[in-house]
């Protein structure tokens, strides 16, 4: 098979700047393709050539087939990768590279075809001796026939959407009494998400872990395994936390579960990479889960310990070249482990966050790796899944592997967008996950009601600080009218600095030399800066030195706490105004996107907690609810709207 020279990257963000780097130092070119919301993107500057697909909806740009095969023919680029996710597993794009005479750098269109569905693959995995679940996959799908079925197989149960992946289309049931509701549920969701209703039903596992094997196969008939990657740190199904080896894992059982995932690729004559995920119960039982025909998302900790580059074998596997390897040949060496880091708040049940990167400094130490595709000032939209990038971190052993992460997810500093990075730190750092003994209900049972999932409140210190760096910011714009404060101790300036609708009182005395005694209400600290440049301060306080970065602009400080980051306000001459309780009947945007549904209409009698609106947003619905009885006075959006975030949708009165 003829090779190629140029490759045009159909995707965007983290995956796209990992594939351009493997692609440009093997020699090759690459193309980049973007949206309305990407113009500016760091995998657009990476490219050598960069085409505009269309505009920000992914209906319109990176799902759009026809853009991207004639983005391919504009450049010359003779060869397409599709990443993760988007077009990654469609068939029809597949077969479209085909015909425009472009090398898909991936499986056939067959394979992927096959294995996109849930309920085919699953016939197929039967029919392979790949052990499965107990289920109903079949083609009837009425709610007779699926209520038939689950009183079969008995509850718990699983609903899954049968072309659906990361959640979504998800359910599971308790009770044959909620199997009617949540299978319309999952029907809609899957509808909306993939375009087929299809479901299938399987026997709900409780707390299982779930591993996932690496497949590898070339077009000469040779197909390896490179081991395994536990992924059970999950919340609502997606993955969290990736690692490999697998804690638990032995020799023979993951020569089993290698040997059930080559019988799985063989029976589709698999080629290319691909990862064949099970569901691991404590007898160390194992069955099919399902097969993704495309890399991972957590491929890079099976790198890490293989020391391979697997979007190298992808290109040379493309091109018609033999594996590197023999299956003998493979070699795990120490432990890998990586975290996703997003873009969501967990204080308000982890809503997607949009806005504009104000600060990216990611950790640099020994044995860390970040993929990412972020740049400083560039804004997160709503349009695309919130994944900002993937921390990884190598040892010797699993301990070394979690400490180095944990250290990385610490120092990374991210300002101007909330994101999960406390979450990500007490998870690597609670004692069951560093025991290795956990499942896929880790999550839900131990971080329910974490502290990590309040709104962070800042510490005394963290106050003082931002009082502080406020102090300097007004002594460099009005030094003159300041000038008495720095040197004349018993005169205090106070302070009230917020945090949404939290306020403190800080009390401010400028001594010389850039000292502050600062008090918090009983406390009283002494704080001296070093340095500050606008970027870093480097600060003492009470005799103890640290560093902090900070932005500072327009009365707002992005402050990075180790990890994560406040966005403190100086409202000290701002009017005490009335705030709008949580109990307000005025409901406003949690965040931009569109409105996909709207459930009432004026003059409709609501009740508190009842469903009014749905929002869409970075792939995901977001119910918005009512915070109070009452009845609907103003209604200012209709399906189909884009809104900004705050932005008034409705007001209940």
């Amino acid at each position: 098979m003829p090779g190629f020279s140029k490759i045009l990257i159909a995707n965007r963000g983290e995956i796209a700047c990992r594939i351009q780097r493997t692609a440009q130092a093997l020699g090759y070119r690459t193309v980049a393709v973007f949206s309305d919301a990407d113009a500016d993107a760091l995998h657009v500057h990476m490219a050598d050539e960069a085409v505009h697909i269309g505009p920000a909806p992914v209906q319109q740009s990176y799902l759009n087939i026809p853009a991207i095969i004639d983005a391919a023919r504009r450049t010359g680029a003779d060869a397409i990768h599709p990443g993760y996710g988007f077009l990654s597993e469609n068939p029809g794009f597949a077969l479209a590279c085909q015909h425009a005479g472009i090398t898909f750098i991936g499986p056939s269109p067959e394979a992927i075809e096959l294995m996109g569905s849930k309920r085919l693959s699953k016939i197929a995995m039967i029919a392979a001796g790949v052990p499965c679940i107990l289920g109903y996959q079949g083609a009837e799908q009425d709610d007779v026939t699926l209520t038939r079925e689950a009183e079969r197989i008995g509850y718990p149960l699983m609903i899954k959407a049968s072309a659906g992946g990361g959640g979504r289309g998800m359910r599971l049931v308790h009770t044959a009494s909620d199997l009617l509701a949540q299978i319309r549920t999952a029907r809609s969701e899957a509808l909306h998400g993939f375009g087929s209703d299809e479901l299938i039903l399987e026997q709900a596992l409780i707390d299982p872990r779930h591993v996932e094997v690496q497949l590898f196969g070339d077009q000469h008939g040779n197909l390896i395994y490179l081991g395994e990657r536990d992924c059970s740190i999950q919340r609502r199904h997606q993955k969290v936390i990736e690692e490999a080896p697998c804690p638990v894992m032995t020799v023979e059982l993951r020569q089993a579960m290698g040997e059930a995932a080559l019988k799985a690729g063989r029976a589709v004559n698999y080629v290319g990479a691909g990862t064949v995920e099970f569901l691991l119960d404590a007898r160390g039982q194992f069955y099919f889960l399902e097969m993704n025909t495309r890399l991972q998302v957590e491929h890079p900790v099976t790198e890490l310990i293989t020391g391979l580059d697997l979007v190298a074998w992808q290109l040379a596997v493309a091109e018609g070249q033999p594996l590197p390897l023999r299956q003998e040949q493979v070699q795990l060496n120490g432990h890998a482990m990586e975290v996703r880091l997003y873009a969501e708040d967990p204080a308000r049940d982890f809503l997607p966050q949009t806005g504009r990167i104000t600060a990216w400094e990611p950790a640099t130490q020994s044995g860390v790796r970040i993929d990412h595709g972020l740049i400083e000032g560039q804004s997160i939209s709503p349009f695309y899944d919130p994944l900002l990038g993937k921390l990884i971190a190598h040892g010797a052993t699993r301990e070394e592997a979690r400490r180095k992460l944990l250290r990385a997810v610490q120092d990374s500093v991210l300002l101007g967008v909330q994101s999960n990075q406390r979450v990500l730190a007490n998870l690597l750092d609670h004692p069951q996950f560093i025991s290795g003994e956990f499942s896929t209900g880790f999550i839900p049972r131990n971080f329910a009601d974490h502290s990590c999932l309040r709104p962070q409140v800042p510490s005394d210190a963290e106050l003082a600080i931002a009082a502080a760096l406020f102090y300097q910011a007004s002594a460099q714009v009005h030094p003159a009218s300041l000038a008495g404060w720095r040197n004349n101790a018993s005169v205090p300036l106070h302070y009230r600095l917020g945090l949404e609708d939290q306020a403190w009182s800080v009390e401010l005395n400028a001594m010389p030399g850039e000292v502050y005694r600062i008090q918090i209400a009983s406390r009283s600290l002494e704080l001296k800066i070093i340095e500050c440049d606008g970027h870093w301060a480097t600060l003492v306080i009470d005799g103890v030195r640290t560093r902090h970065a900070y932005r500072l602009e327009a009365g707002q400080l992005c402050l990075f706490t180790r990890p994560g980051s406040l966005r403190l306000t100086d409202r000290t001459q701002a009017l005490v105004s009335s705030q709008v309780s949580i109990s307000s009947g005025t409901l406003k945007a949690p965040m931009d996107g569109a409105i996909v549904d709207v459930l009432v209409s004026e003059g409709s009698v609501v009740s508190k907690g009842q469903l009014l609106v749905v929002l869409e947003a970075m792939k995901m619905e977001h119910p918005l609810k009512s915070g109070i009885d009452g009845v609907l006075k103003r209604l200012q959006v209709r399906v189909g709207d884009q809104v900004k975030n705050r932005q008034i949708l409705l007001e209940v009165e």
